[in-house]
């Protein structure tokens, strides 16, 4: 008759068959006892409140997915990053250098004095330019602006060049042209003056007398000096010079616009035609 094996300290029969099948491998039961034990295996254990605790502190930290923010707060992250992104190309905008322009002085004596009744300041043209009248059979008759030095023919091009038909070869085209001429293009001089002769200007009559100022030939400088006459009159008698063909007699100054009665009774005594 075989008897039991006698039950080891510690080992209660309702442990398993894994405990059985220790015995019967023969396995010593201080393996038993420290199988059992969980403090030794790992193994988790149920806490005061039955709750089971972790055999290492490392197993408590959070995952990779346990921080969450969830839809509204991805939106609200972005929309901070815009703002900071904003703010900063703003900031960056703002500190940007700025060229300062420089201001050019303008003289005491510049261009907003105006010129007083009793010195009248002559004409000039900037760059050197003539003023030269162009009159008759052109495509745009009157004033004209041409370059020092430049020829009749430069002048009658400047107002648009001669109409079909009109010979311009008694023009003398080749002639140098003076600040404030009268060019005529296919129509005689005024009566009282003589067709202007070579190398003269087209319309120059004779020599005015001693202090006298020639209507037809004078320039914006001469007129100016009249009594009452300032550059913007002064400029208005050479563009009725130029759309008339030239004046016919003095008593044509009262055709001109600011002419009145009284100024021509100042005029008339100091110019002639």
């Amino acid at each position: 008759m075989v008897r039991a094996p006698s039950p080891v300290p510690g080992l209660r029969p309702a442990d398993g068959p894994g405990h059985a099948g220790l015995l019967r491998r023969g396995a010593a039961p201080s393996a038993l006892l420290a199988g059992d034990d969980p403090a030794r295996t790992g193994e988790p254990t149920s806490g005061p409140d039955g709750e089971a605790e972790s055999g290492s502190w490392s197993s408590r930290l959070p995952g990779p997915g346990a921080f969450d923010p969830g839809r509204r707060g991805v939106r609200a992250l972005a929309a901070v990053a815009v703002a900071v992104v904003l703010g900063a190309g703003f900031w960056a905008w703002r500190s940007r250098p700025q060229a300062e322009p420089v201001r050019a002085e303008a003289s005491a004596a510049g261009l907003d004095a105006a010129p007083g009744a009793g010195a009248p300041a002559a004409a000039v043209t900037p760059g050197g330019e003539l003023v030269v009248a162009v009159a008759g059979k052109v495509r745009r008759p009157g004033l004209v602006r041409v370059s020092a030095g430049a020829r009749v023919g430069d002048a009658v091009q400047a107002a648009g060049g001669a109409l079909p038909g009109v010979d311009v070869a008694l023009l003398n085209p080749a002639r140098k042209v003076t600040d404030g001429e009268l060019i005529l293009v296919g129509v005689t001089a005024p009566p009282g003056q003589p067709d202007a002769a070579p190398g003269q200007p087209a319309g120059a009559g004779p020599p005015a007398p001693a202090g006298l100022i020639n209507l037809n030939t004078a320039t914006l400088a001469q007129l100016d000096t009249l009594p009452g006459v300032g550059p913007v009159l002064a400029q208005r008698i050479l563009d009725h010079r130029a759309r008339a063909g030239g004046f016919r007699s003095v008593g044509d100054l009262r055709q001109v616009e600011g002419i009145g009665d009284s100024r021509y009774e100042q005029l008339k005594e100091l110019v002639t035609v």
